[in-house]
């Protein structure tokens, strides 16, 4: 049986380049379907801390917590988390 993380919420620090609209861009690359929402929670001198919902028939955590890396992100947490078992979606 497989299962498919239909959604993730984290939270995120990273540096004020790129801009959250660049962010939220590259995130959304990494799916084919994916719908990212993006929230600036707190901004100091040097960061933003940013809390990333990111949703899709199936969210490869591995490649979006890459990506944020390669960005200059770090990621803190996983705050939430939808999972579907393949015999619930036939």
């Amino acid at each position: 049986m497989m299962v498919s993380v239909k959604r993730v919420v984290l939270d995120v620090l990273k540096p004020h380049q790129p801009n959250a609209l660049e962010f939220c861009q590259a995130i959304a690359k990494v799916g084919v379907d994916y719908h990212v929402h993006l929230i600036v929670l707190e901004v100091d001198e040097n960061t933003e801390t940013l809390q990333i919902t990111v949703e899709g028939n199936a969210v490869d955590f591995e490649a979006i917590q890459s990506i944020i890396s390669e960005m200059g992100g770090s990621l803190h947490s996983i705050d939430e988390v939808e999972v579907l078992s393949d015999s619930a979606a036939g």
